[in-house]
């Protein structure tokens, strides 16, 4: 499966770079397949998903980013409970050693 992945990824990052005339960018990171180790984990992973736009400077909301599933997230939950899953399960470093330093 992961080779299959690495696959699609080269493909589609070779396509996606051409349009943008980015030779080289890199575009996929070190993805790989993580199986849910808690409640904790699952609800941390769902934080850090809809953070990312956020953290990366892109937007200022999650519900601004339009690839992400963030609107229908805080519909199903609720503003509420979204919010007690942001406290009770906060980033800190989670995530921090996969995305590539800012350059």
């Amino acid at each position: 499966m992961l080779r299959s992945i690495g696959q699609l990824h080269g493909r589609t990052s070779f396509y996606w770079n051409g349009d943008d005339k980015q030779r080289g960018r890199k575009v996929w990171h070190n993805v790989a397949e993580t199986a849910m180790k808690s409640e904790g984990h699952f609800y941390a992973s769902v934080n850090y998903v809809l953070h990312n736009a956020v953290h990366h400077g892109y937007v200022e909301k999650w519900t601004d980013w339009p690839y992400c599933n963030a609107r229908d997230y805080l519909q199903e939950q609720g503003r509420e409970r979204a919010l007690e899953v942001w406290k009770q399960y906060p980033l800190h470093d989670y995530g921090k050693s996969w995305d590539p330093p800012e350059l």
